[in-house]
């Protein structure tokens, strides 16, 4: 289950999920030099608007995809704060792939397999080189690309999956429907 997990915080701390009981979560691997960055502004907007209704928001960064998070954990905060405004918990970069996942991303990856790319102008690029690395990519349940998003409900259940290239007004509907 959901909450029997921990994850290290950005500053060093442990973060207990049992402590969101009750919350709707978004759970994002994240990278400040992808893409997707700009993603952290309408991420930011969430929090901004659905905090207070019981919002959770946990940016996980991650260096897996591309180098493309290379900093310190320090350097990725005054990135995503100087650039975005961000003030959702970020945690200590990790690893959602592969022996040193974090086992949160284990059990997500358990919960909501990976379903396809939405249509986007990074789809083919993206499809074209995972093939490239390994022809079965799309069988396999792995994160394939920086801000890959997880909703959970209310009781810890992991309800939606979205890739990189979900249209984020549909990332905002499923949280919306769950508050």
């Amino acid at each position: 289950m959901l909450y029997d997990y921990t994850i290290a915080t950005g500053s060093g701390g442990e973060l207990n999920l049992a402590d969101f009981k009750g919350k709707v979560i978004l759970i994002v691997n994240t990278a400040t030099g992808c893409g997707f960055t700009p993603q952290y502004a309408p991420i930011e907007q969430l929090y901004k608007d659905y905090h207070d209704q019981g919002l959770e928001i946990l940016d996980i960064p991650c260096n897996q995809f591309g180098g493309q998070a290379p900093g310190t954990d320090d350097e990725i905060h005054e990135f995503c704060t100087m650039h975005f405004n961000t003030t959702f918990p970020q945690m200590k970069k990790a690893d959602v792939n592969g022996t040193n996942e974090l086992p949160l991303y284990t059990y997500l990856k358990s919960q909501k397999g990976f379903a396809g790319f939405e249509a986007h102008q990074y789809k083919e690029l993206l499809e074209q080189m995972l093939a490239k690395n390994d022809p079965e990519w799309d069988k396999k349940p792995d994160i394939k690309w920086n801000f890959t998003k997880f909703v959970i409900d209310r009781q810890g259940n992991v309800v939606a999956r979205f890739e990189p290239t979900a249209d984020m007004a549909e990332v905002e509907a499923c949280i919306k429907s769950l508050l």
